[in-house]
């Protein structure tokens, strides 16, 4: 498959009064098009992770749409993060930004946060929209020690003194993505990184955005939303992972939407969805072949 034709676009849009970032993928020239998909990144990272996952799908004639959520990448810091770093205000952002590109029917795909913000929509201002959701190592509840973990590290970003160091350091705490090429860890390096006044350069992101865990402390307890959803799910989960638990993706089998739970060997939290086995695996199924 040929994806070098495809060049995304960068661009901004204003949604519920904030400059949202995104990175806007045509489908590929002379083929069929497919549904558009929202491709929607972690907690602390920005939608340039979902490049390959775009790339491929692109390639295949899906419109892809990488949001950077408020607060990370080239999207506007919240000037009240206290209310606005919380799942409904992302839910809100993504409403105004499919309503604005024309988006009227698409898939969404979200690893981590973003597959939270998925869920959310599905169950409530999306719902009837989003026709197919793929939940990347994400589920209706989170293991404590993994938040824990997450905000030790996300609410303290380390700050280093070069770019290598900070890729070094990337290296470290997501090895669990899986295999990355190092052309990948580099573009993961470089569209995530920020210089601070000081001159040392830390990752791209708004540190108060861990404001959600402390003023929204039930934002992830969901499954009154999984519930809700009816549309096909698939979850991707990490066979190391740490977040989503081996007995909640067993309950999201049976319950709700009755996902589709495949676990991913040799990944923790989350599946980097940028080998050919991943890429497939969500392609097949957003075209409904499983």
């Amino acid at each position: 498959m040929n994806t070098s034709a495809v060049v995304p676009q960068s661009r901004y849009l204003q949604c519920e009064g904030r400059e949202i970032h995104f990175m806007d993928w045509a489908p590929a020239p002379g083929v069929p098009e497919s549904t558009p998909v929202i491709a929607w990144h972690g907690l602390a990272r920005t939608g340039r992770d979902m490049d390959p996952l775009a790339a491929y799908l692109s390639a295949l004639g899906h419109r892809v749409i990488c949001p950077d959520t408020i607060g990370r990448g080239l999207s506007q810091w919240s000037p009240t993060p206290d209310t606005e770093y919380c799942l409904a205000f992302y839910a809100r952002i993504a409403t105004a930004l499919v309503d604005q590109l024309g988006v009227a029917s698409f898939h969404w795909v979200g690893t981590s946060m973003g597959g939270a913000i998925g869920m959310v929509c599905a169950a409530g201002p999306l719902q009837g929209r989003i026709q197919r959701l793929v939940l990347n190592d994400i589920g209706p509840k989170l293991a404590d020690a993994a938040v824990e973990r997450i905000r030790s590290y996300a609410g303290n970003p380390a700050s280093f003194a070069t770019v290598g160091e900070l890729e070094q350091y990337f290296r470290t705490i997501y090895k669990p993505y899986g295999f990355l090429t190092d052309a990948q860890w580099k573009l993961l390096t470089e569209s995530s990184t920020r210089r601070l006044p000081n001159g040392r350069v830390t990752p791209h992101y708004d540190p108060a955005m861990v404001m959600q865990f402390t003023q929204h402390p039930a934002d992830y307890e969901l499954w009154e939303a999984y519930d809700r959803i009816h549309i096909p799910v698939l979850c991707l989960r990490g066979a190391e992972s740490d977040l989503l638990l081996a007995d909640t993706a067993e309950a999201m089998r049976d319950r709700g939407p009755r996902a589709l739970v495949v676990t991913i060997a040799g990944c923790g939290h989350a599946p980097a969805l940028n080998v050919p086995e991943q890429l497939d695996l969500v392609q097949r199924f957003l075209a409904g072949v499983h």
